[in-house]
Parts: structure tokens; sequence; C-alpha cells
């Protein structure tokens, strides 16, 4: 436990980094690409998060401003295990880090022509609309209040909410057995939100990254996390201690984010998850899996359909 507890700390306290060197240049602020996304049908605010624009590989303003950069800028995690973070090599690894890798190689051609910023759950949004980076690739859920800010590609994971707590814990999911407890969220994340929603008479405590959450479970300031069910699942095998229980109690579908006005690139990330998906249990997608989420999270059998809207 105390080992666990180390390394993850250690983790945390990394500071922003880059896993392409961006040659000492200042952090970059983009211009906004001014390819809007289609509006939505009068009348319909939001009938369906998850459908986003049909794919095309057709250049536009905001994939021209990353040709002339000569490398996209990511947005990433580096402390979710298997997820986005670094190996024992010291590498940025994992699922959402190896989809990176597919949409730099179809519009620049080389899987490492990426400069990957590591920004904390709170600041995915407010990256993206100031083009600090052009996209967000981070375990990211598509909903309707984030649609308001961003736009998203089609969902390339299904997940959902679940409790995460020490075993032995008289938690048992999220239900009654919270009330008093400590309950640990990530600022700006779906579970915060279902949390503030929902407390079953818990004491919500917030912090700026997911895994800051394991840190103080980890330490005992806190009962219990409410996240991802994928993201925990890697957190419980980095520390046999603690367990999902319960039930997931939402559905999260995992986006690629990216600035309302970067309607060309939606579509062409939404071509290359088209070709991700496609094979079956062959596709690129599949094989990430195994490689990287099928040891702590069995049982997946593919990635969600997608669904467009125009």
């Amino acid at each position: 436990m105390a080992l666990a507890c180390a390394l993850t700390a250690a983790a945390v306290l990394l500071p922003l980094a880059h896993a392409t060197p961006d040659g000492g240049h200042p952090p970059l602020v983009r211009e906004p690409a001014r390819a809007a996304l289609a509006p939505l049908a009068p009348g319909d605010t939001c009938p369906d998060p998850e459908a986003s624009l049909r794919p095309n590989g057709l250049d536009g303003a905001a994939i021209q401003r990353i040709r002339s950069a000569g490398h996209l800028v990511a947005g990433v995690d580096q402390n979710s295990f298997k997820w986005g973070y670094r190996n024992p090599a010291g590498q940025l690894d994992g699922f959402d880090i190896a989809l990176v890798k597919a949409i730099a190689k179809d519009i620049l051609g080389d899987p490492e022509k990426v400069i990957y910023r590591a920004i904390p759950t709170s600041q995915r949004v407010p990256a993206l609309k100031d083009n600090t980076v052009d996209i967000v690739v981070r375990t990211m859920t598509i909903n309707c209040k984030r649609l308001e800010d961003v736009a998203f590609s089609t969902a390339y994971f299904e997940a959902g909410q679940q409790v995460l707590a020490p075993k032995g814990s008289a938690i048992t999911g999220y239900d009654a057995s919270l009330k008093d407890r400590k309950v640990c969220t990530a600022a700006g994340s779906t579970a915060e939100a279902a949390l503030a929603a929902q407390s079953y008479g818990s004491v919500s405590v917030s912090v700026p990254n997911q895994l800051d959450c394991l840190v103080r479970l980890q330490l005992g300031e806190v009962d219990g996390i409410i996240t991802d069910n994928a993201l925990a699942a890697g957190q419980a095998a980095q520390d046999p201690s603690i367990q999902l229980v319960g039930s997931p109690f939402t559905k999260e579908f995992y986006g690629v984010a990216m600035n309302k006005d970067a309607g060309d690139l939606v579509r062409r990330v939404n071509k290359v998850l088209e070709e991700y998906r496609a094979g079956g249990d062959g596709s690129p997608w599949m094989a990430a899996y195994r490689t990287h989420l099928q040891p702590v999270l069995p049982g997946v059998s593919g990635p969600p359909a997608p669904k467009y809207r125009d």
C-alpha cells in the first residue's frame, strides 16, 4: 500500500509534459479555424449528444493549420493507467495515446508528429476553447453540457460511472451507504456532476485530477471515489487493496474533443475512427484494446457504433 501510494503521488506531481519535444517554442495559442459545425435542427437543443458530423478526408482550415505547424497538439492525461500514462521507459502510452497517434498519422503521415500537453480534467474544455491544443483525447465523456463549448467526434469507448472503495469498506455502491462518507471526484468531471445531483448524504471532495482521488483514498483522507469504471479498473489493478463496488449507474461515451469551429477536423477524426473500428476482431481498435485495456478491463467485445447527425 505504501509503495503504491508513493508511486501514485509521484505521478500526480509530474509537471506538464510533452512526449515529443517542441523545440523550445512557447506554449501554442492557435487561431481558431472557421469551418463551424452544422447547426442542429430548430427546436433541438441536444437530442442525441453522441451524434457527430459525417466523416470525410477533405482538408479545411483546421487541417491546413495543423499541417503548416508540422505537428498535432494533443491534450492528454499522463496519470491514468492504461489510458494515458508514463510506462516504465518514461514514455507516454495507453489506449488514448494510441488513438492520438492514429490521428496524427492520417493528417501528417507520421504517428510521432505530436506535441502532447498533459492537462488536468478541469482544463480540458478551456484548453480547446483558447486553442492551446488541437484535440483532447483524455477519457472525455460526450454530453450536452460540454457540447455547448466544444465539438466531439463519434464515441470511441463506452464506460459507466461506478464507485471505487477500499476492500472491506461498508460502501456498497452508489447508494445510501455513501451517507456521511467523504467521496472524491475530479473537478469538471461527469462524476462530480452526478454526485452534485444525488449525493446520498455524502461529503463531496473535489480535486483537479482524477488520480488525486486515488492518492487521497490511499492516505485515508476520503472514503471512496466516483469515476468512470474504465479508469477505476486501471486504478484497482495498480492497488489491490481497493475494488469497484456496486454496478455502473450511467453510460459514458468517450469522444475526441475539438474546438467548435474546427468542423473539418471533426470530420477528419471521424474518418480516422471509421478506419480504426473497421475489421472486427482484427481492427486497430481491438488491437489497441488487447494491448492496453484487456488485462484490466476484460470482456469488451468492440467499440460503440458511430452515430451521425448530418
